[in-house]
């Protein structure tokens, strides 16, 4: 088994399972989400026809380790994370977007830049920047939470409550959670020479209460560029040093795919493929400052993983 695709299990009190872009979701009982970290890629809200060896547990394990290190800004969903590619948590109602919050001018940010815009998602941005420079204050860009098979669209504060997807109360705490997690994601970066650049955050409701669910700090949702030489890069127009998943789109662009209907995905090699799972590997060793230790890829990956869930669930259900 070179990469986890798919799982198929049938939990005690499973309710309803969910396949997204990378995760396997499971609902039991109607309280808990048992959330397998697959090893599929998703890029332009397409999932890739491979998987990334080792990508799920780097996935889970960040995001397990961020989920601890932020409950005293905002309650998490997290319960445990029985296995190294699972967690379990509280089911919560999600909210209908995503807070994309940005420290610096790049990605899709200057890809609209460049093409003219001077507001990004309602905020506006001064004439003059460059690629990649910082904002004097870090953004807040929303998203809607597309429906499967759908794209994410920018959308402003001010759209945002005038529709009604999130009450103003509500929308003012998840600005305040999010520039709160951002600047200590930003302070962890910088421990272990990295920058974090922009990120994004989702969050629900459970009881009245607002939880900060899902993934957290993670090379999907994140982008880092290396401290060291970032300066000199920016002053010299140079490309940034960067571990995230922006270099998986752009070696899509650069083959000529970016989601639009009719291109195809580029052949993924072998090569390819072990670069990418590389980059994941490096980033989790960049951003914990420990060694990343592979889980077994064999005929038992599927029992164990099974086997430590089942354990968790009878601790809670």
């Amino acid at each position: 088994m070179d990469a986890l695709i798919h799982t198929q299990f049938d939990f005690p009190q499973l309710t309803h399972k969910y396949e997204g872009k990378v995760r396997d979701v499971y609902t039991i009982a109607d309280q808990y989400l048992v959330m397998i970290a697959t090893d599929r890629i998703s890029a332009f809200d397409v999932v890739l026809p491979k998987g990334i060896p080792f990508k799920g547990q780097v996935l889970n394990q960040i995001a397990s380790r961020f989920l601890d290190h932020t409950s005293d800004i905002v309650p998490n969903w997290k319960i445990a994370a029985p296995d190294p590619m699972v967690t379990v948590g509280h089911q919560c109602k999600p909210f209908a977007v995503e807070m994309i919050v940005r420290g610096y001018l790049c990605g899709s940010a200057w890809r609209n830049y460049k093409a003219g815009a001077r507001a990004l998602c309602g905020v506006p941005v001064p004439d003059g920047m460059c690629e990649n420079q910082p904002f004097e204050n870090p953004i807040i860009t929303p998203t809607t939470k597309a429906d499967q098979g759908n794209h994410d669209q920018d959308i402003s504060r001010e759209e945002i409550l005038s529709s009604g997807l999130v009450t103003e109360e509500d929308y003012a705490l998840l600005e305040a959670y999010s520039l709160a997690l951002f600047r200590r994601g930003s302070e962890v970066a910088a421990q272990r020479g990295l920058i974090l650049v922009d990120t994004k955050y989702e969050f629900g409701k459970k009881e009245g209460k607002i939880y900060l669910i899902d993934e957290i700090h993670t090379p999907d949702s994140s982008r880092y560029f290396h401290k060291e030489g970032y300066r000199e890069r920016l002053e010299a127009g140079a490309v940034q040093r960067q571990l995230s998943k922006e270099f998986v789109r752009e070696w899509l662009m650069d083959n000529a795919f970016m989601g639009a209907a009719g291109q195809t995905v580029p052949d993924m090699t072998p090569e390819i493929v072990r670069s990418i799972s590389d980059r994941y590997i490096e980033l989790y060793e960049h951003i914990t400052g420990e060694t990343f230790v592979k889980v077994p890829y064999d005929k038992f990956l599927l029992e164990r993983i099974e086997h430590n869930i089942l354990n968790m669930l009878a601790r809670i259900i």
